[in-house]
């Protein structure tokens, strides 16, 4: 008998257990020496919450806005990539339990389903995530279908022009559709409930890019086509001809210097994420919680700082709001929890991390999660 689940590690070990290795440690995994993913987490256990009692904390409000989006809780489910390809549907399953749920999903530039196909099976407006390509064509087809799919924010990745080596993909032999080799085509068949589940969903490769790139599904790894197909000049300059296809909230992802960020909110754009892309890209950069504060000092409320990169409890997320975020984004845990149970998984994800924020409100004399105090943050 499997014991209950009650923590996010929890679902991190189910999906384990039932996605293909290889899909599952390109949730799971970093670049290069996987300094920066080890120190995201090892950032949040570094920072302690002050203990308050006899404080009236008996009607607790988690309620906040989000780029003008009213949400039930200050989170929303960050972009993936291959996220069908974790439960086949993938993308569908994390928008559905994002709606029920009251926060904000975003759709990847890299998703298995289609902006359409995500706009379909929906009944509530999803944010959508956009690289800057080579072929600037077909970065502006992408701004317009999410503009057709009325898309409720466009959130423009700025740290991943160049990718970081990810030594676990190259030796998974990661590809879409997946690279048959002994030990996948093992793993693959060793798990028949997910090769089910992806069988039935409406795409198995790059939704958003199938017929528009020639080849680009038969490449064999996703690095060969990233490499080959994102822009490495990407400029500031380039905010103007976004904001000319662009008629909505516009949010910037991957901002992890002040100096960045205060460029972001001249430039302005109505949000930004402080992220290192889940220690995915420049590995030996800080842990995002380490830059937090600075950045949110930096921009001084000319615009919203939300945060990524780590967050794998309501503790991490009540220290974000601590430290000046808005609101936190869930990448990983969120794979972990449709990894191992489909929509009911990301669901429970979500609840686990919403009752372990409103339990550790409590416990620190916090009634508001629009309004945590600083002080949760014990110093000595």
């Amino acid at each position: 008998m499997r014991e209950p689940i009650t923590n996010i590690m929890d679902l991190r070990e189910l999906a384990r257990q039932r996605v293909p290795r290889a899909f599952f440690e390109y949730a799971d995994r970093g670049s290069y020496e996987e300094t920066t993913l080890r120190e995201n987490r090892a950032a949040f256990g570094r920072l302690q919450l002050r203990q308050r009692v006899m404080e009236n904390v008996d009607e607790r409000s988690l309620a906040t806005e989000i780029v003008g989006q009213s949400v039930s809780m200050p989170l929303a489910i960050a972009p993936t990539g291959l996220t069908g390809l974790q439960h086949g549907s993938g993308e569908i399953h994390g928008a559905r339990a994002a709606v029920k749920a009251g926060i904000p999903f975003c759709l990847s530039t890299m998703s298995i389903c289609s902006i359409e196909q995500v706009h379909a099976a929906t009944d509530s407006p999803f944010w959508f995530q956009i690289y800057v390509m080579r072929d600037r064509g077909f970065t502006r087809e992408l701004i317009q279908r999410a503009v057709a799919a009325k898309c409720s924010a466009l959130m423009l990745t700025a740290d991943l022009t160049v990718q970081g080596q990810r030594h676990r993909e190259i030796k998974n032999g990661l590809s879409v559709p997946p690279k048959i080799t002994l030990r996948n085509l093992f793993d693959i068949a060793s798990k028949p409930r997910w090769a089910w589940d992806v069988l039935r969903a409406p795409s198995r490769s790059f939704g958003n890019l199938e017929g528009r790139i020639g080849g680009a599904d038969s490449l064999t790894t996703l690095a060969q086509w990233i490499a080959s197909q994102f822009d490495p000049t990407l400029s500031w300059h380039d905010l103007g001809w976004i904001r000319e296809l662009w008629p909505g909230k516009l949010i910037i992802k991957g901002i992890m210097d002040a100096g960045d960020a205060r460029l972001a909110a001249e430039h302005g754009v109505d949000a930004i994420v402080v992220s290192n892309h889940g220690g995915r890209q420049l590995d030996g950069a800080p842990a995002t919680i380490d830059v937090l504060a600075d950045i949110v000092d930096a921009v001084a409320g000319s615009t919203e700082v939300l945060f990524d990169s780590g967050i794998t409890s309501g503790q991490d997320l009540l220290k974000a709001l601590a430290l000046g975020a808005r609101a936190g984004l869930i990448g990983k845990a969120f794979l972990y929890g449709l990894g191992a149970g489909g929509e009911a998984g990301v669901t429970q994800a979500i609840e686990i991390i919403r009752r372990e924020l409103s339990v550790s409100m409590a416990l620190t004399g916090q009634r508001d999660a629009r309004h945590i105090d600083p002080a949760v943050i014990w110093r000595r």
